[in-house]
């Protein structure tokens, strides 16, 4: 092994020597650790970052068998990663679809500011009026990280979000009220999904199965959920395994526009939450008709 990077090293900098030119070297370089960079950020998260890891030691144990003369795991990891370029592509194939998705939704989103601000209204509005019901739901918001192989699908409907929607399958009449709806892409593609639930004990004492599977599928992607209670009536946020309660409908509004909005890995606080709501208190005081005094 030590040998094999003594070689490398010697290659690099008598290629180095011959042909070097400052100014492309870097930009290459840059472009490259900038790619590098891009597919860890899609990586990060899923499971298939367990399988990268996995092919990378698959290598490092090809180059101690040639290192070392390991004849028969040298000639089997060989035969292995010939077809590693097929094998990434077999085992990559949702998250390299993913990948140029977003590409493309860098030029022409599918989801424009406008109709972001029109989901969160209706995701608030369905949170208020399960909550006056006494009615327990559970959302899940698809991120970054796809859900595929975290939850088990329950029936595709493929759907525009709206409140009479949402509220409609969560009514304990419904036969697809159990379990979670889950949105992607700006659209409710599945309802009655199963969620892995968490193994923590440190949760809030009341916390029932439905914040408890919020938490779980928050602790493995980068998804939010939207928890309203059956019990209490409360609204909650769960997010990278935090879980935010007791909101209202103007509070639970500024935490999903804070979180849509702005890429966030983490719950906002308190003082994120209050400030937009203290803007929008002055302002519709200065918008309301004054009474004049006779």
């Amino acid at each position: 092994m030590i040998g094999y990077l003594a070689d490398f090293v010697v290659g690099l900098w008598q290629q180095l020597a011959v042909d070097f030119d400052p100014l492309r070297d870097v930009v290459d370089i840059l472009l490259v650790t900038a790619g590098i960079y891009w597919v860890l950020l899609l990586l990060r998260g899923t499971r298939a970052i367990q399988i990268l890891v996995g092919l990378v030691v698959l290598m490092a144990l090809s180059m101690a068998s040639n290192t070392f003369e390991l004849a028969t795991v040298g000639l089997i990891l060989e035969y292995f990663l010939t077809s590693a370029v097929l094998i990434i592509i077999v085992l990559f194939q949702h998250d390299i679809r993913r990948a140029l998705a977003r590409v493309g939704r860098g030029f022409f989103p599918s989801v424009s500011a406008q109709q972001e601000s029109q989901i969160v209204e209706e995701m608030v509005r369905t949170a208020q009026v399960l909550a006056q019901k006494r009615v327990g739901a559970l959302i899940v918001l698809e991120r970054e990280t796809a859900l595929g192989d975290q939850i088990e699908m329950g029936t595709p409907i493929d759907s525009e979000i709206s409140k009479d929607l949402l509220v409609s399958i969560f009514l304990p009449q419904s036969p697809l009220h159990d379990g979670a709806a889950v949105i992607q892409e700006g659209r409710v593609t599945a309802v009655g999904c199963i969620l892995p639930l968490t193994l923590r004990t440190d949760l809030p004492e009341g916390v029932g199965t439905r914040h408890r599977a919020a938490v779980g599928i928050t602790e493995e992607t980068d998804a939010v959920v939207i928890v309203v209670s059956e019990e209490t009536a409360s609204i909650s946020v769960v997010m990278g395994g935090e879980l935010m309660s007791g909101l209202d409908g103007p509070r639970l509004r500024v935490v999903l526009r804070e979180i849509l909005g702005g890429e966030r890995r983490e719950l906002p606080t308190s003082e994120e939450i209050a400030r937009p709501l203290e803007v929008a208190d002055v302002v519709e005081r200065d918008t309301k008709p004054q009474r004049s005094v006779s």
